[in-house]
């Protein structure tokens, strides 16, 4: 269990660190560069920036922040927001960057996964998928930030992303996101098991115990943490943090 990955993942809104509560309200947390500052010393092993509106307002990734944060991280990141052409990803991962996260663009045009893969490699690519479950259950999935429902069933369209040749997925839910109510197990079980690739669990990290719980219930390769590494508690101020690793390692052990 030691392998499994414990992710911050950090989502930006223009130049400034912010953290959403079911993709929607959002609460300031602070100056990125600082933040990778502290996950430094923290001595976390990978993190993950978001840019949440860059493709719903139609704008290219901040390439000056990002290489801001590059050159300040000591461990490799991933970066996604309105990736949608083969140069803007090699520039990304030029400036530093290990891999690019792509989502909507998926939907619109599933061959540019296939191309970006053959160029960059798959193992510098993950699919996101943004999933929201239903009154009666029923999961669908949506793009834009959110905003815009796609009708792919969740499942299928981890299997046809993992065909398209991204490296591995990261699985959000919007219902879960920001509300530290821990992560989505049935879905995030569904797709793990249907796809051979790494799937990331997203959204509604609050205790260690729901790292656990995706690991062994879910099935996840790897946990994204959110308002669980920039908060108190739920409900308490900014404070940048991590687990304690050796709280993690005895979650992790547990059968």
């Amino acid at each position: 269990m030691l392998e499994v990955r414990v992710i911050p993942c950090l989502q930006l809104l223009g130049t400034s660190l912010v953290k959403t509560v079911k993709f929607g309200s959002y609460s300031y947390i602070g100056d990125p560069v600082n933040t990778v500052r502290i996950f430094n010393e923290l001595e976390v092993d990978e993190l993950c920036i978001l840019d949440i509106r860059a493709t719903s307002e139609g704008r290219r990734p901040n390439l000056r922040l990002l290489r801001e944060l590059a050159e300040e991280a000591f461990m490799p990141l991933s970066y996604g927001g309105a990736v949608r052409d083969l140069d803007l990803a090699k520039e990304i991962l030029r400036i530093g960057f290990e891999k690019v996260v792509v989502n909507s663009v998926a939907y619109d045009d599933p061959d540019f996964i296939s191309r970006l893969a053959d160029q960059i490699g798959r193992q510098a690519v993950i699919g996101s998928i943004d999933v929201k479950r239903g009154f009666l259950g029923r999961f669908d999935t949506y793009s834009n930030s959110g905003t815009k429902r796609t009708g792919q069933d969740p499942v299928e369209w981890a299997r046809r992303l993992q065909e398209l040749g991204v490296g591995e997925l990261l699985l959000t839910s919007m219902n879960r996101d920001g509300t530290w109510s821990g992560f989505d197990v049935e879905i995030t079980r569904r797709v793990s098991t249907a796809v051979s690739v790494p799937v990331i669990a997203n959204g509604g990290a609050g205790t260690i115990a729901h790292i656990g719980t995706a690991v062994r219930e879910g099935g996840a390769s790897a946990v994204a943490l959110g308002s669980m590494v920039v908060f108190q508690s739920k409900g308490m101020g900014v404070l940048v943090s991590f687990p304690d690793p050796r709280a993690l390692k005895g979650e992790l052990w547990k059968k």
